[in-house]
């Protein structure tokens, strides 16, 4: 029964978009798209930002970029699901000086790039850059919000961080955790 009802909607919904009775939004607003799943990069500053983003996919560590985010805005850095659980980012505000930086050490360069591997950065003609981690916890999409230290709430510390396998911060990316650094 349910399945005659939903033919009958279908249908019924077919003549009524061939007569053009449906605005193209609301079409849309109809259509049923599977849920995103990417890794983005929130600006929370006032200032633009440059991004560069490290990760290990199938082929090894690969290093990218350079994003420019306005501020207040976001972007997303890789598309569909995520492979991995940790990434690696290094980010410079443009407008007010300093940086997000961290002390796991990857390739990157000036001008946009995308650079395989970690090792021998200066020999291969590319800067050596501390980049943080970010722990996806094995999630399939994740955020990260980059705020001025000066716009966190002081009333509102972060969450002490849960041991797990994560490397300790001086060490390269190079040997991956326990799991791999995939799921």
């Amino acid at each position: 029964m349910t399945d005659l009802l939903l033919a009958t909607a279908s249908r019924r919904l077919s003549c009524i978009i061939a007569r053009g009775l449906v605005p193209a939004a609301l079409l849309l607003a109809l259509s049923t798209a599977p849920a995103k799943a990417d890794f983005r990069l929130c600006n929370n500053t006032g200032g633009r930002v440059g991004v560069a983003l490290g990760y290990k996919d199938t082929e090894g560590w690969t290093t990218e970029g350079w994003w420019n985010i306005p501020a207040r805005s976001c972007e997303t850095l890789l598309r569909g699901a995520l492979i991995a659980r940790y990434y690696y980012i290094y980010a410079v505000d443009y407008d007010r000086g300093g940086e997000w930086s961290g002390h796991a050490f990857m390739c990157s360069r000036e001008k946009e790039f995308t650079i395989r591997g970690t090792d021998n950065c200066l020999a291969r003609g590319y800067d050596r850059t501390g980049f943080f981690e970010v722990d996806t916890n094995e999630q399939r999409s994740w955020t990260v919000q980059l705020t001025d230290s000066a716009e966190q709430a002081p009333d509102r510390p972060l969450p002490p961080r849960v041991p797990g396998p994560s490397r300790p911060p001086s060490a390269a990316p190079t040997t991956p955790p326990a799991n791999g650094g995939n799921k």
